[in-house]
């Protein structure tokens, strides 16, 4: 077999077909210069020894200046893609190319995160009527603009860097003052962690409390999200049985349980109170089994029935629980901020392992939270959107009670931005969802809520509704009722 015929410089026509340039292309001329050169010696176009144009050569070929060749040039030398000497022209240097390997498709995910990657919730993620999603019209813009500003114009105490990775000090006093004030709990701003929210806060509490392959015990129904953030770190989720007053202790096995997660204020999704014996029991049995128990007080802010309790954290004998809270639902998911009261003893160790996987909450955010809060703001933007969810909480049942009557059981929930609804007719509910998904509105099926036996129903949200959204989808879902398969 003949040698390929080696080439000492490359054809000025050739060389200006490998780099054509496009002036008015998004990059820069230097980086396509760069870049076609680049490409061409790595595909073969150009071998190793052949002599590019001089930089006043290449200038003129192509039609530029000659420093834009000159920093190109630089680029490549810099790379090792392109060797250059005194009073020569650049060449192409050798490099052995490695045989190309065989295509296997994308890397092999760990158990861990094929775990993570099952999509738990189908079907719509945004929407009308999707559970649990705040009223961004809500958000009080002008008064956070006011804030935020100040606060980029500020000097943070380090924080602009890597001081204070665990949350600004002036935001985790005020935390701790709204805790104490709002919910009962009594704790340090020491003891207070600032995070990217809710599920930040809920892959800390799994790194930090068990090990892979041991157990959580997550609500059914329950929140989706801290499933996938236990089975994403390794863990083996089981259910916790939900009924009419929410968790049921004495209906799980908690021997062998690391995690329990509850949520006790607004059982999510049905809506429900946990009650002071059960939270007692819970506590006592978490006790009995060296359990931590992961309290989600997600939507303590919007409270619909009765009067606001004390979080189980604040409980005697609740030195295992961790406590989490957001401004997700009060302000906006997009601020990305959360935060967690460790339990006594264990913060060190929570803000060490923060740090190693970069749950950081955005200081700007965090100055700003602190001073919206400590000023009363908070509390007062809190009351004006609570007002509007009620009413657009009566918008939903309204419409539903209305239309269905006692097709669909219907329980207006204590508190929280969605509503279950039970539907024991049905042999299953993901038709029906997927019907009403069609039709665009973002409820869920109640069984993608389960762990163990499956309820059949939809979990509504009502944060955005309009009148007119509630009675279209009451007239969708009595019209869909009819042809779903029943049992």
């Amino acid at each position: 077999m003949e040698e390929p015929v080696r080439r000492d410089f490359v054809e000025p026509d050739v060389f200006a077909s490998l780099v054509a340039l496009d002036p008015a292309g998004p990059d820069t001329l230097v980086a396509q210069l760069y870049r076609g050169i680049r490409q061409a010696v790595l595909d073969g176009r150009l071998a190793a020894g052949e002599a590019l144009p001089s930089s006043r050569a290449a200038a003129g070929l192509l039609g530029v200046g000659r420093n834009t060749v000159n920093a190109a040039y630089d680029l490549l030398l810099a790379e090792g893609v392109i060797e250059v000497r005194p009073g020569a022209r650049p060449r192409v240097a050798a490099m052995t190319r490695p045989a190309a390997p065989a295509d296997n498709g994308p890397p092999r995910l760990s158990q861990r995160a094929a775990k993570a990657a099952v999509v738990l919730r189908r079907g719509l993620a945004e929407g009308p009527l999707a559970p649990g999603s705040p009223d961004p019209r809500l958000f009080p813009a002008d008064a956070w603009g006011r804030v935020l500003r100040r606060a980029a114009r500020h000097r943070q105490d380090g924080a602009e860097g890597y001081a204070h990775f665990e949350g600004l000090p002036e935001l985790r006093q005020v935390l701790a003052d709204q805790l104490h004030r709002h919910r009962g709990l009594v704790c340090a701003p020491e003891d207070i962690i600032v995070t990217p929210g809710t599920q930040a806060s809920l892959v800390l509490a799994a790194a930090a409390f068990a090990d892979p392959g041991e157990v959580a015990l997550v609500e059914s129904p329950g929140y989706i999200g801290a499933r996938a953030a236990f089975e994403a770190a390794g863990l083996t989720c089981r259910a916790l049985p939900v009924d009419g007053t929410g968790a049921d202790p004495d209906r799980a096995d908690l021997s062998d349980a690391r995690l329990i997660y509850v949520t006790p204020t607004t059982q999510y999704p049905t809506g429900v109170r946990l009650p002071m014996q059960r939270r007692l029991g819970l506590l006592s049995a978490a006790q009995a089994a060296g359990a931590v128990i992961v309290e989600d007080d997600y939507d303590a802010e919007f409270l619909w029935e009765g009067r606001g309790i004390a979080a189980l954290a604040a409980l005697p004998g609740a030195g295992h629980v961790v406590y989490l809270g957001s401004a997700a639902k009060s302000l906006l998911p997009g601020l990305r901020l959360g935060w967690l009261v460790a339990p006594p003893g264990s913060a060190p160790a929570l803000r060490a392992i923060q740090a190693r996987l970069g749950l950081a909450a955005n200081v700007h955010a965090q100055a700003a939270l602190a001073e919206f809060m400590a000023s009363g703001g908070y509390r007062a933007h809190l009351a004006a959107i609570s007002a509007a969810y009620r009413d657009r909480l009566a918008l939903v049942t309204g419409a539903l009670s209305d239309r269905l009557g006692a097709r669909a059981r219907l329980s207006a929930p204590a508190g929280g931005l969605q509503i279950a609804i039970d539907l024991p007719e049905l042999a299953e509910d993901q038709t029906l969802r997927s019907r009403l998904n069609a039709e665009g509105f973002a409820v869920g099926a109640l069984s993608d809520y389960c762990l163990d036996a499956p309820l059949t129903g939809l979990v509504v949200g009502f944060g955005t509704a309009t009148e007119r959204e509630a009675r279209r989808f009451a007239e969708a879902l009595d019209r869909h009722l009819g042809p779903v398969e029943v049992a």
